[in-house]
């Protein structure tokens, strides 16, 4: 792998897990009154089930290792499509294009995560209420938004050091 590509890889990657981390940490705290962690302890139930929620720091820190992990998935699945669309290179080579994808993107991962994957772990759909609209707006600028600028930003650095090829390209 091209080396300016890992490095924007690694770095969309911590960005993402970082500003989305903060968010989910510090936004139910101030606009639920949540105790700190809780959403963490949350996070480690969809594993661990219900009792997650009795949980301590351990839990805590392994609902934060699943959040990371999560991140690391959606910034792979973002760059891979970037690496075999040239087309979608163009579009986040310009901020408005960044903010359209991200826009796309970012509602794209919540209903996955939460139709798709969340529900299959714990068995039941997920319930639509306000918290989940939140989330639904609120991953356009905490999780796609640094995915994709950090992702678009990079291959255009890596395409003035070496063309970027879609995968399986092998020229």
């Amino acid at each position: 792998m091209n080396p300016v590509v890992l490095r924007t890889w690694l770095r969309a990657w911590a960005l993402v897990a970082f500003v989305d981390g903060m968010f989910a940490t510090i936004f139910p705290v101030v606009a639920y009154g949540q105790p700190l962690g809780r959403v963490w302890k949350g996070v480690a139930s969809v594993l661990i089930g219900p009792s997650a929620m009795r949980g301590h720091w351990r839990t805590i820190v392994f609902g934060l290792g699943m959040h990371v992990c999560v991140a690391l998935l959606w910034s792979t699945v973002f760059l891979v499509l970037a690496l075999m669309l040239p087309r979608l290179r163009r579009i986040v080579a310009s901020p408005a294009g960044i903010i359209g994808v991200a826009a796309l993107y970012g509602p794209a991962i919540w209903i996955i995560m939460s139709f798709l994957v969340i529900r299959t772990l714990i068995g039941r759909p997920p319930t639509i209420n306000d918290r989940w609209w939140v989330q639904l707006f609120a991953h356009i600028p905490f999780v796609a938004l640094p995915i994709v600028a950090t992702i678009g930003r990079g291959l255009r650095s890596a395409e003035s050091v070496a063309p970027v090829r879609p995968v399986g390209d092998p020229a």
